[in-house]
């Protein structure tokens, strides 16, 4: 069995038991403590690794293919920011058809992805298909539309959007960097720790079953302004080799707890009863096929990154 299935399998376990833990009475460690396990998929960050700064020179002479497998290398070797490191617990409250209320709690990175240190980081934008396979080497995947709601409902800091003015610069690192210290700005403004569970910085990659429609695009959703208000309503409009400044790819867990008990996302979101519960499209089903089909299929003629990533940084493999 190869190394990431092991850590695949083993995650599924550690949820399983972690869950049985926290709601056996007489002892019930925090929701963050259950969450601490789906970071195992994070590589530790070298003492050597290199600040947001001293990689932005190089970054800025790269064109967007080169950049997004530059971004993907840092991330795979672990030059990620601790505060990171935790993922949060997000709790959803909802009933089935039958009328029987139920409770789910999903864990999700607490920020969106960066590059660097606390001291000095960079929020990375990627294309589509560098995120999904990020995502999957680190065993995690992207959320849905309500799943960026309920996070940004109990986020702790709530940064108001703040867009930069529309036009090609959009997509250019410069952009990168200038919205990533106004957003770092805010955030000493709003006082809370880094690590806190934060949104409003960013619009989110998500997953949708538009895709299946569209899987030459993108689903982009939120950058909410209030609860409920999202600048960015679910699209898939732009090509899937897309990305600028004010998209963010933050990962949530691939197991929830329905009532206390461990469940693949997979097999939630494949459940037409259970699925509403993460789902504001109801079921997501054969919802592998589809990131399989995302990451390996989605363009006819493979980029310079994808064939890049493909060949230098991991191989692609099928999701659990």
């Amino acid at each position: 069995m190869r190394k990431s299935k092991l850590r695949s399998y083993f995650r599924v376990v550690f949820g399983v038991l972690a869950a049985a833990v926290l709601y056996y009475p007489g002892f019930a460690p925090a929701a963050t403590e259950v969450c601490d396990q789906f970071s195992q998929g994070l590589p530790p960050r070298s003492p050597t690794a290199k600040s947001a700064t001293e990689l932005l020179e190089r970054l800025e002479a790269m064109n967007t293919a080169e950049r997004d497998v530059a971004i993907a290398a840092e991330l795979l070797s672990g030059n990620i920011p601790g505060f990171l490191r935790r993922l949060a617990p997000v709790h959803l409250s909802g009933k089935l058809e039958n009328g029987r209320s139920l409770e789910v709690t999903f864990c999700a990175l607490p920020d969106y992805l960066a590059i660097g240190s606390d001291e000095d980081y960079l929020l990375v934008p990627m294309r589509l298909q560098t995120a999904l396979v990020v995502a999957q080497e680190f065993g995690l995947l992207l959320p849905t539309t309500k799943m960026v709601d309920a996070i940004y409902r109990q986020a702790s800091v709530r940064l108001k959007p703040q867009p930069l003015p529309a036009g090609p610069q959009m997509r250019s690192t410069d952009y990168y960097w200038r919205h990533n210290q106004m957003v770092a700005a805010q955030r000493v403004r709003v006082g809370l720790p880094l690590g806190s569970l934060t949104a409003g910085d960013k619009k989110d990659l998500v997953l949708s079953n538009r895709l299946w429609r569209a899987p030459g695009q993108i689903a982009i959703y939120g950058w909410h302004r209030d609860v409920e208000r999202p600048i960015q309503p679910l699209s898939t409009v732009h090509g899937a080799r897309y990305v600028d400044y004010s998209h963010g790819v933050r990962l949530v867990a691939p197991i929830a707890y329905v009532e206390g008990v461990a469940r693949s996302l997979f097999d939630i979101l494949n459940d037409g009863q259970l699925a509403p519960l993460l789902s504001d499209e109801g079921a997501l089903p054969h919802l592998g096929e589809l990131l399989d089909m995302l990451r390996t299929k989605m363009e006819k003629v493979p980029s310079v990154a994808t064939e890049e990533l493909a060949r230098v940084v991991l191989p692609v493999r099928p999701a659990p």
